[in-house]
């Protein structure tokens, strides 16, 4: 078992390639199962705000490497944008280092505003998409839930 978090925000990436790669309301569903779907990851997490795109995979035995070119390749043909106009922008953190990032984000450590209390509930909003798709699994649930 294995945790990857990918993803880009207000510190690695222009503000219109955030907007070109955020998942609205209605397209979450349509990411986690293109996420999962395909039996690739076991559980998937998308957090999307106006300041952050990331993906949270729980990756089984599959190589970090080849998890992370997964997700820029699902990022890139859901949000029809080429994965090498983004590739440089993103950020990568498996294992410890991610539930650290996770934690820090819920904790609102790592938003444009310190301690906004805004993104805490752009987590769960993340979360229940996932419970609702059928991505989030024990990993997941267990790491969310710590970070609540």
């Amino acid at each position: 078992m294995a945790i990857l978090l990918v993803g880009l925000n207000h510190k690695t990436a222009p503000v219109e390639l955030r907007e070109q790669l955020a998942f609205g309301e209605g397209t979450f569903s349509d990411g986690l199962h293109s996420l999962v779907g395909d039996g690739f990851f076991r559980e998937a997490l998308i957090v999307s705000t106006c300041n952050r795109v990331e993906v949270l995979a729980e990756t089984g035995d599959r190589s970090e490497r080849e998890s992370a070119d997964h997700i820029r390749a699902v990022l890139g043909r859901l949000r029809a944008v080429e994965s090498s106009s983004f590739q440089e922008h993103l950020y990568q953190y498996s294992d410890d280092a991610a539930v650290r990032h996770v934690f820090r984000v819920a904790a609102s450590l790592d938003s444009l505003v310190v301690g906004e209390a805004q993104i805490l509930g752009q987590v769960r909003r993340a979360y229940s998409a996932a419970v609702d798709a059928g991505t989030a699994g024990r990993v997941l649930n267990r790491l969310i839930h710590s970070a609540f």
